[in-house]
């Protein structure tokens, strides 16, 4: 099984639910920024810029809590900024996962994950995947990242986790120069690392970017659609974490609806709109950016311009999710993927 059993069924039985409600919005993961502060200053982070006059400030313990019964989301992300520089983040994870039964993924640099691990800040959970981003090999990686070291540290951390048995993942984007070659042997090298699910997706142009580092560093979608159909021959077999109907839509196969909704973000501003990757206005309450934003404006039938090059996953993933959920098809297909694929 791709994923915990725990997983499966949590979110199986809240799909079934809304779809039985008839309930057209509704939200899968809670996109979750307790802080914006980072130990890093990556070359493609949109967020160090976007929120620069508040990277000293972070959500008190208790409003996350509150955040996540709000939006009742099943899955929780965990992100930022660095997580794992939040004063309470061992709390954090232990209330989500065993008060709120919620399944967490924590988005971690990994730079201070093995000093975590050491403090026995969390404990293994089905409920609880660590994350580490890594976009290249050591010399591309800690390039980006603007700091030597950072690779060996996720490396390090990563192997310390699956010893301790915990669950872990890492998410790779992809860039105009990331290379395909490259690509594929990180892939095996975390592999080789008994990482447990590798998710990979292309980059997006964030507003905070002058016109000329966007041209440098972010793909336009044709470019996606060549990269990626290279990458599914080649990595045949992997654990990739993407689902069957996502990765069609990379590698310029089929459609999806962008289901930017279904990812509502939560940080120190407020609630977020458009999307994860958007910002037009932070609202008080999560009813009221559901509300407020018009979501027909976004993803390839939209009409906002800066949708046209975007092939996020936290857009489209969960477009895939809703997709085969309504289709029974697609759902047998999704279905297989995750016990047998």
């Amino acid at each position: 099984m791709r994923f915990p059993f725990s997983l499966t069924a949590s979110m199986a039985k809240y799909l079934l639910k809304k779809r039985l409600t008839f309930t057209k919005r509704f939200p899968l993961v809670l996109m979750l920024e307790p802080l914006f502060t980072c130990n890093l200053r990556c070359a493609g982070c949109g967020r160090i810029r976007e929120y620069a006059d508040h990277l000293s400030e972070r959500l008190s313990l208790q409003e996350c809590l509150d955040s996540a019964t709000e939006c009742g989301a099943p899955l929780v992300s965990i992100c930022g900024g660095e997580p794992l520089l939040y004063p309470e983040i061992g709390e954090l994870v232990r209330q989500l996962t065993d008060v709120q039964k919620r399944h967490v993924y924590l988005c971690t640099n990994g730079v201070e994950l093995t000093k975590h691990l050491h403090a026995e800040t969390f404990r293994p959970s089905s409920r609880f995947f660590l994350n580490v981003h890594l976009d290249g090999m050591e010399k591309h990686h800690d390039a980006a990242a603007g700091r030597s070291g950072v690779f060996a540290a996720a490396i390090e951390g990563l192997r310390l986790a699956h010893a301790a048995g915990f669950q872990t993942c890492t998410n790779t984007t992809l860039y105009r120069e990331s290379s395909v070659d490259e690509i594929v042997d990180l892939c095996h090298t975390l592999q080789n690392a008994n990482v447990g699910g590798l998710m990979l997706a292309p980059a997006f142009s964030y507003e905070t970017f002058d016109e000329t580092c966007a041209e440098k560093l972010f793909l336009q979608k044709e470019e996606t659609h060549q990269k990626f159909q290279e990458l599914e021959k080649r990595l045949a077999g992997m654990n990739l974490t993407a689902t069957p109907l996502y990765r069609d839509f990379l590698a310029g196969r089929r459609t999806l609806p962008c289901a930017a909704w279904a990812n509502p973000t939560r940080n120190v501003c407020g609630w977020k709109a458009p999307c994860y990757l958007l910002t037009d206005a932070h609202y008080p309450t999560y009813r009221e950016m559901l509300k407020n934003t018009k979501w027909e404006t976004l993803g390839p039938e939209g009409t906002d311009p800066r949708c046209q090059n975007c092939m996020m996953h936290c857009g489209f993933e969960p477009g895939a999710v809703l997709v085969a959920n309504r289709n029974p098809i697609q759902g047998l297909r999704l279905a297989w993927w995750q016990l047998f694929g």
